[in-house]
Formats: C-alpha cells, structure tokens, sequence
C-alpha cells in the first residue's frame, strides 16, 4: 500500500498571519490564491521585495503593531488603536507618548514582572523536589 503525501495549503489569512504582515496590504494574488507549506517556507527564507517593504514600512497588523508599542493588542484597544499602522505611525507615537501609551506600558512591564516572577517561584519550587 502506498501512501499518498498531501501538500498542506494555507488560506492567505492564515499565511500572512504567519509571515506577520498585513493581508489587505499584500499583493492581490497572494490574497487570491492559497499557500503550501514549502511556498510559505520560500517566503520567509528568500522574501520578495514587497514582503521586505511590508515588514520594514506596514502597514503592521495589530499583534506586530503591539509588539513594536511595547502594549497588549487589548492595551491598543483600550487605546483605540483598531486598524493597521505604519512603521511612521508606530515611530509617532512613540515620539507622543499619548497618556493611554505610557499606562499600557507601564501595565504591560508589570505583568512581565509578576511572570517572570511566577517563573522564578515554579522553577524554585521544582528545584526543591528534585533535592
């Protein structure tokens, strides 16, 4: 019996998702078409130049957006940030440091803490039962 190897294909929501870019500003046959796995690991291994201009200048979806913030995506929400954003736009804000940013940070900082914090206790704590 022989088996037959399938291509996994991705829908482009989910491709762009992955290669963490923006799908309404892709190129219409990538948002037209489907992607394999090896057509997606091609992207990321040897990008073409309209998926370098994305990742370098957006505009960024919002979990890209709240990365470079330095805030949750419900910190931008609750900053009423709901669309897509440019890498100027991000830089802007920055250069702001409207109030709602600074809180998110300040509320993203301490929830890392209290992580690494937690962490540092389990780790304690399993170290104590291997002695």
């Amino acid at each position: 019996m022989t088996s037959h190897k399938t291509t996994q294909t991705m829908k482009p929501a989910t491709a762009a998702k992955k290669l963490g870019v923006y799908l309404q500003a892709t190129p219409a046959e990538f948002q037209e078409g489907v992607l394999s796995r090896d057509e997606l690991n091609a992207l990321q291994a040897d990008p073409p130049e309209w998926l370098q201009e994305l990742r370098r200048n957006g505009p960024h979806p919002r979990p890209v957006v709240a990365a470079k913030l330095g805030v949750s995506i419900a910190g931008l929400a609750r900053g009423g940030v709901t669309d897509a954003l440019t890498t100027e736009q991000i830089d802007a804000l920055k250069q702001e440091m409207p109030e709602w940013l600074r809180r998110e940070r300040e509320t993203q900082a301490e929830v890392r803490k209290e992580a690494a914090r937690i962490k540092e206790k389990k780790d304690a704590e399993q170290a104590d039962q291997a002695s």
